[in-house]
């Protein structure tokens, strides 16, 4: 197979379109472009398939329209083809004369959020836990390394591990890093987590938006390594109820942090801002996040708001190096899940610590 990556396409590119179906879920279709090269997204023509089998329309009225927003190098196939994650509209009735985001596309939102907010320029860093499973049946879920019967040994010696006995997946995380890079995805690096078999990546800094197509990107791809190894990963908070759930722990500054001119009082203002719609957060932070956030293994309880400096049992962790540097810095968020949607949680914390710090 590998022979053919390298054979001619007579002046044609392949076009891979991903998008997020109804549940949530990646899904992706490939088109032929009489190009040699795509120079910008106006290369990219709208596309649709069928939303009765993507849980978006039903069977009468199911054509769903794709539009091009972000495109990257594939890094499977080589060559000039390339990856397209897009936003999708349906119809809004029958005239088919107006076009309305469906029910996943949250990148139309938070798109708003962030041009309200522009000036300020936000920075965001999300850290993507997740766990390889070599069995993913309803009957049975196996984690990579796992024995066949029962559990490993008491979590402790796989966190940043090395070596066979302790360290389970690292062929599969290194192919996900140099096909995120190869990408120009802004990934910025990658660990083994505490759970065995428990991985994790962080994409970052990236300005508004451009968090959430990155992540969504990210993800794929790494779908799309474990895919050919015949595995597949889960990015649910809570496998397990007595070892570490997965997060997707949120880093976030404004220019008023980084520069430092708003000083500590800038950053215990916005956290008042948080503490009041703490729960609005939560209901947007990820499915099952309560089974996660119990205020132990390293999480703070799903129905408290905590902050302090360098705390990882609080809602949001302040670095010791922003304290030190008078709130020059960045915030973490660590409430959000594993599962969440990129978009929606980039675009609620942007506008509790901006929009709403403004008003």
């Amino acid at each position: 197979m590998d022979a053919l990556k390298n054979l001619d396409q007579k002046g044609r590119v392949i076009a891979e379109y991903i998008w997020i179906d109804g549940s949530g879920t990646l899904r992706a279709k490939c088109r032929t472009l009489d190009k040699e090269k795509i120079e910008s997204l106006a290369d990219l023509p709208e596309w649709n398939f069928d939303g009765s089998s993507c849980y978006q329309a039903t069977t009468e009225n199911s054509e769903i329209i794709m539009k091009a927003v972000f495109y990257f190098p594939d890094p499977f196939r080589g060559g000039n083809n390339v990856m397209v994650l897009c936003e999708t509209f349906m119809w809004e009735d029958t005239t088919y004369k107006n076009l309305i985001p469906t029910n996943t596309n949250f990148r139309h939102f938070a798109n708003k959020i962030f041009e309200s907010g522009k000036e300020e320029k936000p920075w965001f860093g999300i850290e993507q836990e997740y766990t390889i499973l070599e069995d993913a049946s309803k009957f049975k879920v196996k984690p990579f390394g796992w024995p066949t019967n029962g559990y490993p040994a008491n979590q402790g010696p796989y966190y940043c591990s090395v070596g066979g006995n302790v360290c389970f997946g690292r062929a599969i995380a290194d192919a996900h890093y140099k096909a995120c890079l190869y990408a120009g995805l802004k990934i910025s690096g990658t660990n083994a987590e505490v759970m065995p078999g428990q991985w994790e990546f962080q994409i970052g800094p990236c300005v508004g938006i451009e968090e959430g197509d990155h992540m969504w990107a990210a993800r794929y791809l790494l779908s799309r390594v474990t895919e050919l190894e015949g595995m597949t990963i889960s990015i649910a908070p809570k496998l397990f109820p007595d070892w570490n759930g997965s997060g997707c722990h949120c880093n976030f500054s404004t220019e008023t942090m980084r520069v430092g001119s708003g000083g500590m009082k800038y950053i215990d203002d916005m956290m008042v801002h948080f503490e009041k719609n703490h729960m609005t957060h939560m209901a947007l932070y990820g499915s099952d996040n309560d089974k996660r956030l119990t205020g132990i293994h390293e999480t703070s309880p799903f129905d408290k708001f905590s902050y302090g400096v360098g705390n990882r049992a609080a809602s949001v962790r302040i670095p010791t190096m922003t304290i030190n540097k008078n709130g020059a810095g960045y915030i973490e968020d660590r409430r959000p899940a594993s599962n969440i949607d990129p978009y929606v949680v980039t675009g609620i914390i942007m506008d509790t610590a901006c929009l709403q710090k403004d008003s």
